[in-house]
């Protein structure tokens, strides 16, 4: 997963106020390098539309005035994500300078950010995320704030070899892993998290590497189809959805697109009565897509190798924290927590799941399905 973040998919408020109607503007003197100043690319109506249209949220450090009313009106700007449950994190890891930590899923780099406040300028972070993509960006984000390699390591690597990220044989005093999809990830239309704009069918955190979620449907039977969405979200109309895909399969579809699959499961939900269909629809959208995602990306597998190999990592005393998003993630982290503190690896965990609060959640609805769990290195 990036490996952030982890989520729901939401609305995205534009913060634009008008179009560029500005002249272009050019270089008249031969003696200015021939450099030529391109005006924005129109868009039709008042606000833009289209993700890479929105250039005020895809500038948030040029614009952000607008990003903060965006935010305060309950929404995410466009390529941007609000960390989550910020404070509650610091509190259970409580970061002291001179420790070393690990963000297990970088994405934005929101919490990345706040750990390296706490260290001061003394200690390390290292980081890790497979999304080749929108680590770059991050990267360059962070290190314009000046931290450099000396505070801070990032690697592109799956957070599943959590045991080959620290350098000499470093142990970790704190750790984070933020299982949720990155904003980023789902407002970019190319890269096929949404169902709610066309793009091509991926949903892969890492673009470069093994089979799109297109690829992987087409190679799975119509029981396997009911299996993993079942198994993965909890789908109650797995069967019919999974017929239908078939039978388009049959009719000589490719199913290639987000907006493919959406009208396939709209046609397999026909027989909802009418009041209920757009909201039944929506929601089974959300659970296949959700299920496809955490099926290409081995998400559960690489959890999984995640919590076992963690504590080998972490200092005597260390301190553990996990958000998740879904119950299948969920349920994982508690089982893993309670066992190895049973056996004496965990000297304590969390008893009980921590949410956000009310207030979070109206300022990022992406936050409503979090949950964290913790625990501390015996």
């Amino acid at each position: 997963m990036s490996e952030k973040n982890k989520t729901n998919i939401d609305t995205i408020e534009t913060g634009n106020t008008g179009m560029d109607t500005s002249p272009i503007e050019e270089n008249t003197s031969a003696s200015d390098a021939g450099t030529v100043h391109h005006r924005r690319k129109r868009y039709s109506g008042k606000y833009p539309r289209k993700f890479e249209e929105k250039y005020k949220e895809l500038q948030p450090e040029k614009y952000k005035d607008d990003i903060d009313k965006i935010i305060q009106k309950g929404k995410t700007p466009a390529g941007m994500h609000i960390p989550i449950m910020v404070k509650e994190i610091l509190e259970v890891l409580d970061i002291k300078p001179g420790e070393i930590g690990m963000d297990a899923t970088l994405g934005y780099g929101g919490h990345s950010e706040k750990m390296l406040e706490k260290l001061q300028g003394k200690g390390h972070l290292y980081a890790t995320d497979v999304d080749p993509i929108e680590s770059v960006k991050t990267e360059k984000r962070l290190r314009d704030k000046g931290y450099d390699e000396s505070i801070l390591t990032i690697k592109r690597i799956n957070f599943r070899n959590v045991d080959k990220v620290a350098d000499n044989g470093h142990k970790f005093d704190f750790v984070l892993a933020d299982l949720g999809v990155s904003s980023m990830q789902i407002d970019n239309p190319k890269r096929g998290f949404s169902y709610k704009t066309d793009g091509p069918l991926d949903l892969r955190l890492n673009p470069e590497a093994g089979e799109s979620a297109a690829e992987r449907l087409r190679s799975l039977s119509q029981d396997e189809m009911i299996n993993l969405f079942i198994e993965n979200s909890d789908e109650p109309y797995a069967d019919k959805i999974a017929k239908e895909i078939i039978r388009a399969y049959h009719q000589g579809a490719r199913i290639e697109t987000t907006t493919e699959l959406r009208n396939i499961i709209t046609k397999a939900l026909a027989f909802v009565p009418e009041k209920e269909r757009s909201d039944t629809v929506k929601k089974s959208c959300k659970r296949v897509f959700q299920a496809l995602r955490i099926d290409v990306n081995s998400e559960f597998e690489v959890l999984y190798d995640f919590l076992n190999k963690v504590p080998d990592c972490m200092a005597p005393g260390g301190r553990i924290a996990v958000l998740t998003f879904h119950s299948g993630e969920d349920r994982l982290v508690k089982q893993f927590f309670k066992e190895m503190k049973r056996s004496g690896i965990y000297s304590d965990c969390s008893r009980d799941v921590i949410r956000p609060g009310k207030e979070e959640c109206f300022i990022n609805p992406r936050a409503h399905s979090t949950k964290l769990r913790w625990a501390v290195k015996a």
